[in-house]
């Protein structure tokens, strides 16, 4: 429960006066009595109004503050997905000469719950005052990711080319007059939807599996390993 100071809340104070009052001249209430009541619905009503009014983050930009906000709810129903894929493949993948894809499932789920403390970063860097990406920045990251492009081939190949892409129009946009900041929310909500896309792909398929068929079993490890260039990317998106 979020703690509220009743004076930042004028709202519950009025109500919990207004119940005061009632509480001492009509209901005979003794006021050593009414007081505590009045002072708990006080508080009570200004843990609620804190609890529905809009988080704010600091950044001192709304709309941004609202794509992040947004993000972040996308990356904590993206964290439930994550967990409950991992607790049904605990459930399915349970043979011992499963235990490599087991581990596997796991490992990517469990990158794919760092991303709301990923994002979580992204705001202390924006409160910070850090830019956090800059034309320069961007560029550094493109040519980091088109080094990787050139040693990796299948599944890999293709997500640093679509994180490439990615990059090239992030550095379009911010050069265009586009904020950076903005730039790279935009590709983070990009990246949640895709991830919850293979995360939900990986879970129907692990439902219909035959484990026995190699062929299905390599189409499960292929879909961890795109779950975890995701992961990549987002650790290239944050770091400067």
């Amino acid at each position: 429960m979020k703690l509220a100071n009743p004076l930042y809340y004028p709202l519950a104070v009025a109500v919990s006066g207004f119940v005061l009052v009632l509480s001492v001249r009509l209901a005979n209430i003794p006021v050593l009595l009414a007081l505590p009541i009045s002072a708990a619905i006080a508080t009570s009503g200004a843990v609620f109004l804190k609890r529905i009014e809009p988080e704010d983050l600091g950044i001192g930009d709304p709309e941004l503050e609202g794509e992040i906000i947004t993000l972040k709810q996308q990356a904590q129903t993206l964290t439930q997905q994550a967990q409950m894929l991992r607790v049904e493949a605990g459930k399915v993948l349970v043979e011992a000469e499963q235990m490599d894809l087991l581990v596997s499932v796991q490992y990517a789920c469990d990158r794919a719950c760092e991303l709301p403390s990923k994002i979580d970063l992204l705001v202390r860097k924006m409160k910070g005052g850090n830019t956090l990406l800059s034309i320069q920045d961007l560029e550094q990251q493109l040519q980091q990711v088109k080094r990787k492009l050139g040693n990796s081939s299948g599944i890999a190949a293709s997500q640093m080319q679509t994180l490439a892409d990615g990059l090239q129009r992030n550095i379009e946009l911010v050069r265009g007059g586009e904020s950076a900041k903005q730039a790279q929310v935009a590709n983070l909500a990009t990246l949640i939807v895709e991830v919850s896309g293979i995360l939900q792909e990986l879970q129907n398929k692990l439902r219909v599996v035959n484990l026995q068929d190699l062929q299905q079993t390599a189409e499960l490890r292929s879909l961890t390993d795109e779950l975890s260039y995701f992961q990549e990317n987002a650790d290239l998106l944050l770091t400067k």
